[in-house]
């Protein structure tokens, strides 16, 4: 498996080093223009709401015409956003640069889109696990190396080495990577109307609204995490940025030797109640931080939660869709993401502006509190508590009999 996966995981990798020089740094960058912490979660905001658009269609485009053309469309469109940032001069083209990345597409539904057609629905955890630890050794890295740029160069660095990393991703893609999607012109256009009727499937929906539950408490806290390092323990980028590289070690060697394991004895379901238990200790514990020994202990609850329940929640949502359905099914979960990504940030820099830096981690607590309950009731509704709907006997025949249909 692991050799198949060998291309898209090397692209990931490159990927993600270079995106996530972004995440740490954003909040400095923005406010380094005199705006406010609030404009941090705006800019967050308008950035998802241009994937929550174009997300799905990009998801169905994919499952029409093939993975790789639309991968290559989000890289281009990621290169010429970082390339803006570099240059820009005020506030008005962070946005303008942030629209265009936004709208090009983003990797994530497409590259798990990919993964699910190259391995059975037995083996997905295992293989999303995979692209987990890509994303965390990007995560090492990308802040290790844009701290460091920073540094000696200021902003303009770490914006253009991540505009080449996806530059050189480009080109990777375009001569190493194969399709793993025959193309299939004859599926009928997937608009708005379709990708909100898999909120009608009974299986997928209970999924799909735990999963904007986890994302709204998630991506609430990407926003605020830095600015709470700042305002908390008085962190510097810099600071900031070996912090996040620290802790992506910790959370790759959960993906690559933890998450297949307890996928394996507990199912996917009963994983990802796990990760939010322990999401929610680590949120609960914000407030009491104020040393490094004790934010320390948190992050390690945090990214032992993020891994166990991204990768379990993934999973369960793919092997809830038919193979013909993965790139649209996915797209539509990565919509939620995007949808998040609007609502929360706003909230939670919000919370931290008006109240300090003990609030930041309300919002996060709220909703993952929320989808940890909806969790445990999914578990008592899901035939064998831990068993994903893939797994169910009577799920597979509904699939196979539509792949049948369609076959026909």
């Amino acid at each position: 498996m692991i050799r198949k996966l060998l291309p898209i995981l090397g692209v990931t990798f490159i990927d993600i080093i270079g995106f996530s020089m972004l995440i740490p740094m954003l909040p400095y960058f923005v406010t380094h223009f005199g705006a406010s912490p609030f404009v941090v979660g705006v800019l967050f905001g308008t950035f998802s709401f241009c994937q929550l658009v174009t997300a799905p269609l990009w998801g169905h485009v994919s499952d029409r015409f093939g993975r790789k053309r639309v991968l290559i469309i989000s890289q281009i469109g990621a290169t010429i956003g970082w390339a803006m940032l570099a240059f820009a001069p005020g506030i008005g083209l962070v946005f303008v640069a942030r629209i265009i990345e936004g709208i090009s597409g983003g990797n994530i539904s497409i590259t798990q889109a990919y993964v699910a057609d190259l391995v059975e629905a037995k083996d997905r955890s295992r293989a999303f696990g995979l692209i987990g630890a890509m994303f965390g050794a990007g995560m090492i890295f990308g802040p290790f190396g844009g701290g460091i740029l920073f540094a000696h160069f200021g902003f303009s660095a770490p914006f253009l080495a991540a505009a080449a990393l996806q530059l050189a991703t480009l080109g990777i893609t375009i001569v190493m990577l194969p399709e793993s999607r025959a193309r299939a012109t004859d599926e009928e256009h997937v608009g708005l109307r379709e990708i909100l009727a898999n909120f009608k499937k009974p299986r997928l929906s209970r999924i799909l609204w735990q999963k904007l539950a986890i994302s709204l408490g998630l991506y609430g806290w990407f926003a605020v995490i830095a600015l709470y390092l700042q305002r908390q323990l008085g962190f510097s980028l810099t600071q900031t940025d070996y912090f996040f590289s620290l802790f992506a070690v910790f959370n790759v060697l959960v993906n690559v030797f933890l998450i297949g394991r307890i996928s394996a004895r507990l199912g996917d379901r009963t994983m990802s109640n796990v990760g939010l238990v322990s999401l929610a200790g680590a949120f609960a514990s914000l407030p009491f931080v104020h040393d490094i020994a004790i934010l320390s202990l948190t992050m390690i609850f945090f990214s032992f939660g993020m891994a166990l329940v991204n990768t379990g929640i993934t999973a369960l949502i793919s092997n809830a869709a038919s193979d013909r359905e993965q790139g649209t099914v996915l797209g539509a979960s990565s919509s939620l993401d995007s949808l998040s990504g609007i609502l929360a940030p706003p909230v939670s820099t919000g919370l931290l502006a008006g109240f300090g830096a003990a609030f930041a981690g309300v919002e996060s607590l709220t909703f993952v509190t929320v989808a940890l309950v909806m969790g445990v009731a999914n578990a008592r509704g899901e035939t064998g508590g831990g068993q994903s709907p893939a797994e169910d006997p009577l799920f597979t025949n509904e699939i196979e009999t539509a792949n049948a249909e369609n076959v026909q």
